[in-house]
C-alpha cells in the first residue's frame, strides 16, 4: 500500500495589483463582495484569484491526488505567518492584510516559527510524504521542509525549468487526463533546469 501523501502548495502574492483589486472597498465583483462578509471566502479562492492558472492547478492537482493520513488535510497551504492551512480555511478582508505584510524568508521568526510548528505536526504521521507545489529554485519553502522531513519531501520532476505559467497548465493537463506526474527527493535536486516544453491549458 502507497505512503499516505499530503500536497503543499506555495502561497500566492498577497501584495500586488489584483490583491488591490481584492480588497478595494469598491470592488462589486461577487468574490471582493463575499471578502468583505463576516463569512469571507476560503484561502484556495482568494489565492486562485490572485495567482490565477498556477494557483489553479496547483489547487485542482492536489485534491485530484492527495491521500492524506486520518485528520489531516491532504491540501495545505504554506502561509507567510500562520504556517500550514487547509485549503478551505475561511479567511476575511483582514487576514488577507496580515498575509501581504510579512516576507516569505527561511530567516523571518513570523514565518519560519508557524511553518515549523505545523511540519512537525505532521512528522508525527510517520511515513506521510509532503509533494511540495511550488518553487524549489530558492530556499524559502523548501529548506524548512527539508530540516524536518528530509526524503519524505518531494516535489514533481516536470517542474523543472519551468515558469508558473507552464507549470500551472501542465498540473491542469494532468487532472484531466487523470495521469499524476512523476516525483523525485528535493534532497540533492536540480532546482533549475533548461527551459522545458510549454503546455497549453486547453489540451
Amino acid at each position: 500500500m502507497p505512503p499516505p501523501r499530503i500536497f503543499l502548495l506555495s502561497p500566492a502574492h498577497c501584495g500586488g495589483k489584483r490583491a488591490e483589486l481584492l480588497l478595494n472597498t469598491r470592488a462589486a465583483f461577487p468574490l471582493a463582495v463575499q471578502l468583505r462578509s463576516a463569512t469571507g471566502i476560503t484561502l484556495g479562492e482568494a489565492f486562485s484569484f490572485l495567482s490565477g492558472l498556477y494557483f489553479r492547478g496547483k489547487l485542482a492537482y492536489a485534491h485530484r491526488f492527495a491521500r492524506p493520513p486520518s485528520g489531516e488535510p491532504g491540501v495545505q497551504v504554506i502561509t507567510t505567518d500562520r504556517g500550514l492551512l487547509p485549503a478551505d480555511a475561511m479567511i476575511t478582508v483582514g487576514d488577507l492584510r496580515e498575509f501581504g505584510d510579512v516576507d516569505i524568508q527561511s530567516d523571518q521568526p513570523r514565518y519560519r516559527v508557524p511553518l515549523e510548528r505545523d511540519v512537525a505536526r505532521l512528522h508525527r504521521h510517520g511515513d506521510v510524504e509532503l509533494v511540495l507545489l511550488g518553487s524549489i529554485a530558492t530556499g524559502k519553502y523548501v529548506d524548512v521542509l527539508l530540516e524536518m522531513m528530509g526524503t519524505r519531501v518531494l516535489f514533481p520532476s516536470e517542474f523543472v525549468g519551468r515558469g508558473d505559467m507552464s507549470r500551472g497548465a501542465l498540473l491542469l493537463k494532468a487532472v484531466r487526463e487523470g495521469s499524476e506526474l512523476s516525483y523525485q527527493s528535493a534532497i540533492g535536486a536540480v532546482r533549475r533546469g533548461l527551459r522545458a516544453p510549454r503546455v497549453s491549458a486547453n489540451t
